[in-house]
């Protein structure tokens, strides 16, 4: 509770700090549009981020998720718009074709033991040349065709009250999948074994917990929820190119993670956490694109700045919770 609260905090010191540097611009970062915009901004990374929560708790890691979200966002277009699949044809597809390769990351590391940096690593390279081969490397896109499915990402729920502001539906999305997640891992027995996992898998094993099946479940929720998210992404933007869709989402989506409180040791992470935490970066984001417009490198340097920030505050942390039980303990 007290890293949420933190990470709270500082959402809303960067919050007005960027409203009062919009106002000294001359940029409405305040208004329904903008708002509306960030919103629909937070809700694809921050699926991303609840995703691979899940698999930095076991202590592992996942980089393929920006060529996930390109194989399975361009892929959609491709086949709903150049091979002519059907609707719900491709959906299916989508979903499978997730879950398959999170099932694949999940047997590579637990049956032949390969390192998940690795495991990942080579899917981030895989995905996005698969795709750049089925597509001869062309431009992707939906044109003028299938607005009722765009309306999963273009979507609006005006909400009571407050006239001209509305809820993008990938945000509403975002925040069910938060829900789902956070009940998965507070309430039930398989989300409190998943964190047992985390903090000591050989303890976890011998009390007979399935270490080897909770680690595979994560990586296929993981690879789920980048699907998902690829889905979102591509039918927001209505037009990608194979050799860019998803660039850095993985950088973002793991930055997120552990600033929201998930240990790169695994064993801790909260949903709620991973949400603010998901807020902030894209906050910061919208903060440099509107203070320093032709300076959009500096995103770069802000995630991988955030990142260190956090690595190095979860080091601090583990040290002082340790001296603290040593003295306890002495």
């Amino acid at each position: 509770m007290k890293r949420i609260l933190g990470i709270l905090i500082l959402f809303l010191v960067v919050y007005v700090a960027t409203a009062i540097m919009a106002a000294e611009v001359g940029a409405d970062f305040l208004s329904s549009y903008a708002q509306q915009n960030l919103l629909r901004r937070i809700a694809p990374i921050g699926i991303l981020g609840i995703g691979v929560a899940f698999v930095i708790i076991t202590g592992g890691i996942d980089l393929s998720l920006g060529s996930l979200v390109c194989l399975v966002g361009v892929g959609t277009a491709w086949l709903l718009v150049t091979v002519g699949w059907p609707v719900w044809l491709v959906l299916v597809a989508a979903l499978l074709v997730s879950a398959g390769i999170g099932l694949f990351h999940g047997l590579l590391v637990t049956r032949i033991h390969l390192p998940p940096f690795v495991v990942t690593l080579c899917g981030l390279l895989m995905y996005r040349g698969i795709t750049r081969g089925f597509t001869q490397d062309q431009t992707a896109g939906f044109g003028t065709q299938f607005g009722g499915l765009r309306q999963l990402a273009k979507g609006e729920v005006p909400v009571p009250l407050m006239d001209g502001f509305a809820l993008p539906v990938p945000f509403l999305l975002m925040l069910g999948v938060a829900g789902l997640a956070a009940l998965f891992l507070n309430k039930t027995v398989m989300g409190r074994h998943l964190m047992a996992l985390g903090n000591n898998e050989e303890a976890a094993r011998l009390s007979g917990i399935n270490t080897t099946g909770l680690t595979v479940l994560a990586y296929v929720i993981c690879s789920v929820l980048a699907g998902l998210a690829g889905l979102l992404h591509i039918l927001d933007v209505g037009l990608e190119q194979p050799a860019t869709a998803g660039n850095f989402f993985e950088l973002f989506a793991i930055a997120a993670a552990v600033l929201g409180g998930c240990s790169l040791r695994g064993g801790t992470g909260t949903i709620a956490g991973v949400v603010i935490g998901t807020a902030l970066i894209q906050l910061l984001r919208q903060m440099i694109t509107i203070v320093f417009p032709r300076q959009q490198s500096m995103e770069y340097l802000m995630i991988g700045a955030v990142l260190l920030i956090g690595v190095i505050a979860d080091e601090l942390i583990r040290r002082a919770v340790a001296k603290r039980r040593a003295a306890r303990a002495g």
